[in-house]
């Protein structure tokens, strides 16, 4: 029987054993080759067994068991392997610019001047400010299903270039070779979904539990024609697989919160992205920052995972003995070549035949590392050591073709991979809600994502809406900072009158107070910019769509700012004693909210951090505020600056404001003497300002009394240049532009998130 495992989704998950996560397989059984799968409840219902036998509460190390998952005998039924990724003339290049410094330019000019001057003319791709600098040189090599292919190496190898390469995370015009499986060219459309790539970072909510967010993973990953039953089955399936029993209530944790392990961090980073059972799956060092113990219950899971019929390629530094009992492929690089590609096994054997035998008591890694370090440093490289494996390589490849002629069948042969698809579908691989109907491709056997757009946005609010209900001291500042701004704006204009004075501070209120909305909602800022790499990495893999994340982002923001809206407007309106409608004065006010969170929110997407961010913040919305047209009438700006007033977030809603107070056409705020008051005469006793106002009616020929009306709303609005649009237009082209910067943060969404490398 071979190692595969399969998800039985029908199976009850309550009394599974936390012993799965520390079975012990004996090393055959790392490589499939006959039989039948084993269903994940045979290999449940053992481990029950294997409890039986231990005590504790889960926590102790139970009682060594080996499986034997193989049928014995020499009738052995070989079955075709169902996955063979193959990869082959792999290379990469990057134009790097030239660092020089004055010996070198010295050395250059000694180069051209000397009597034996040779000129030095750039290498192709290479420019005199730019060189070519080859990370991945000619790589190539296969691994197969049930199996873990580790790339080793020194920092700076080629490690982690490796596997972008194989992951399609490098752009294609830039990497020459070719990487198939089963045959075929991968399509990236294709490789997104049935493939996962773990990041070298743990990219985690933080105030989630672990099996809040594997849930989420599920919801993301599983097609919603699995019933919540099932999908739940394979969450705690996958808990348990992962060893993870212990700690399924607990939060991740970061910095400020207390939460899981490093180890049990890693083990939940690679958890979400095989929620969907993948085909391939890719990791970057996953053993990184851990300790011995931690590093090989992750590699040990990962050993697992490989069984139940997917390929493992990670990299890694330099594994223990243990970790290096548990692999299956290895491939040595040094700066960017090959110098060993095969089993662990076939160390000894390789670096005997090359004069460099390793001693009995070293670690076979370790020896590996240290001699291709040795030779780095020794003037010839490494390239007897590659040329020497490219010898070896070739030698061993004839004696497998040789065997495979003897001993073949012709029906042992690989299948297509639109058959090995289907084959996987029907053993239990969930695949993203693949359908092993009949179709022309593997493409089409697969949706690019495995829920419609509605599911994906409900999944993503409830998400945000959950880490952020468990952190309320960010929404508790949000709203002290608002009602601290709301309750001085309303002390220091208490209760303005309508005499010329009341209507200059009004004007001061409106323009304060429409800048301060913007200014409260720079804590937008860092939103994005925490959840840029948990974005980048879910939706490189098609866990959801860029849109959906968009309109969640959008709708989790709203029931924030119609909070705050309300707070601030309810604080200061009948406080200022301001005489417009109350809900128009709301609604310009959760506008303004609307348009700076999407503005910032865009800003979020294009600076790289917050301090660059927040100074962008703060400078822009000064300007804006500058050319909104309280400071200067639109009249009196500058013609090479009106493009400006036309952009300024402020504007609108201060306009807005401004006719929403004055545009009482019958209202006065201005009558007889008072005409004198912003004027040196308005210490002038009132009798004299009554004769003044006499001498002006006979000069004007109207009468000019104290009561007069001189100043309506419609005169203040004409005098600070508010005549082109209506009080509701302003509200709409403000709620526009926030409408406007949530597209372009798409935009953001779509170019910033590629993930790939140039």
């Amino acid at each position: 029987m071979s190692s595969r495992i399969v998800v039985d989704n029908s199976l009850p998950v309550n009394n599974m054993a936390p012993y799965f996560g520390l079975i012990e397989l004996d090393d055959v059984t790392r490589r499939p080759h006959s039989g039948e799968s084993m269903t994940l409840g045979q290999l449940l219902k053992h481990v029950g067994d294997v409890q039986k036998e231990a005590s504790g509460d889960g926590s102790e190390t139970p009682v060594h068991h080996t499986l034997e998952i193989f049928d014995g005998g020499d009738g052995t039924e070989h079955r075709a392997v169902p996955f063979v990724l193959s990869f082959s003339n792999l290379t990469y290049s990057v134009k790097i610019p030239w660092k020089l410094n004055f010996s070198e330019i010295f050395s250059r000019r000694r180069q051209h001047h000397g009597a034996a001057a040779v000129a030095v003319e750039p290498a192709i791709g290479e420019s005199v400010f730019t060189r070519s600098k080859t990370l991945l040189n000619d790589i190539s090599g296969e691994t197969r299903d049930g199996e873990i292919m580790a790339v080793l190496g020194a920092s700076g190898s080629g490690k982690s270039t490796l596997i972008d390469a194989l992951a399609n995370r490098i752009a294609k015009r830039k990497l020459k070779g070719t990487v198939a499986l089963n045959g075929e060219a991968l399509e990236s459309r294709l490789l997104k979904v049935i493939s996962a790539y773990v990041m070298q970072d743990d990219l985690l909510f933080p105030m989630l539990t672990v099996e809040e967010t594997l849930t989420f993973a599920a919801e993301f990953r599983l097609p919603r024609t699995l019933s919540k039953s099932k999908k739940k089955a394979r969450v705690q399936a996958l808990i348990d697989q992962l060893g993870l029993r212990n700690a399924a209530k607990t939060i991740i944790g970061d910095e400020g919160h207390r939460g899981v392990s490093g180890g049990e961090r890693r083990r939940v980073s690679i958890g979400i992205d095989i929620i969907h059972d993948p085909i391939l799956l890719f990791l970057d060092e996953p053993t990184s920052g851990l300790d011995s113990t931690s590093a090989f219950m992750v590699v040990k899971v990962l050993q697992r995972i490989a069984q139940s019929g997917s390929i493992v390629i990670m990299s890694i530094h330099q594994p223990s003995y243990r970790i290096l009992g548990l692999l299956d492929r290895m491939i040595f690089l040094s700066r960017g070549q090959t110098v060993y590609s095969g089993s662990p096994s076939q160390l000894p054997s390789f670096f005997a035949e090359f004069g460099h035998p390793i001693p009995e008591t070293d670690n076979r890694t370790e020896f590996a590392l240290d001699l291709i370090r040795d030779l780095e440093g020794s003037p010839g490289g490494t390239k007897t050591l590659v040329e020497f494996n490219k010898s070896w390589q070739s030698m061993k490849k004839s004696q497998q073709q040789a065997l495979h002629t003897t001993n073949r069948s012709p029906e042992q042969n690989n299948m297509s991979l639109k058959e090995a698809i289907s084959a996987s579908i029907s053993r239990g691989k969930l695949v993203s809600g693949a359908s092993n109907t009949k179709t022309n491709t593997a493409s089409s056997m697969v949706p690019a994502f495995a829920n419609p757009f509605w599911i994906e946005m409900g999944t993503l609010s409830k998400r945000s809406f959950l880490n952020s209900r468990r952190m309320p001291e960010l929404f508790g500042m949000r709203l002290g900072t608002v009602m601290v701004t709301g309750f001085i704006l309303a002390t220091m204009f208490w209760q303005l009158d309508d005499s010329p004075k009341g209507v200059q501070e009004r004007l001061g209120f409106f323009a304060f107070a429409m800048s301060t909305t913007y200014y409260t909602t720079a804590d937008a800022l860092p939103v994005f910019l925490q959840e840029r790499y948990i974005f980048m990495r879910e939706t490189a893999y098609n866990a959801y769509r860029r849109s959906s994340y968009l309109v969640s982002h959008a709708l989790v923001a709203m029931p924030a700012l119609v909070f705050l809206s309300l707070a601030f407007a309810a604080i200061t309106f009948w406080a200022v004693g301001l005489d417009g409608g109350f809900l128009f004065y709301f609604l310009v006010i959760l506008a303004s909210f609307w348009a700076g969170n999407s503005f910032v929110t865009f800003l979020s997407g294009v600076v790289p951090d917050v301090m660059l961010g927040y100074t962008i913040v703060v400078a822009i919305l000064a300007y804006f505020l500058l050319f909104s047209g309280f400071f200067i009438n639109r009249d009196r700006i500058p013609s090479y600056w009106i493009w400006f007033h036309y952009m300024s977030l402020v504007k609108y809603p201060y306009e807005a404001v401004l006719q929403n107070e004055f545009g009482d056409p019958i209202k006065c705020f201005v009558k007889g003497v008072q005409i004198f008051d912003n004027t040196p005469l308005k210490a002038v006793p009132n009798a004299m300002k009554v004769k003044l106002l006499e001498s002006m009616s006979n000069t004007l020929g109207m009468r000019i009394t104290s009561s007069t009306c001189l100043t309506t709303g419609s005169d203040v609005l004409q005098q600070n240049g508010v005549t082109q649009l209506g009080k509701w237009n302003c509200l709409w082209v403000t709620v526009a532009w926030g409408f406007f910067f949530r597209i372009l943060f798409y935009l953001c969404l779509l170019v910033g998130s590629k993930n790939k490398r140039k």
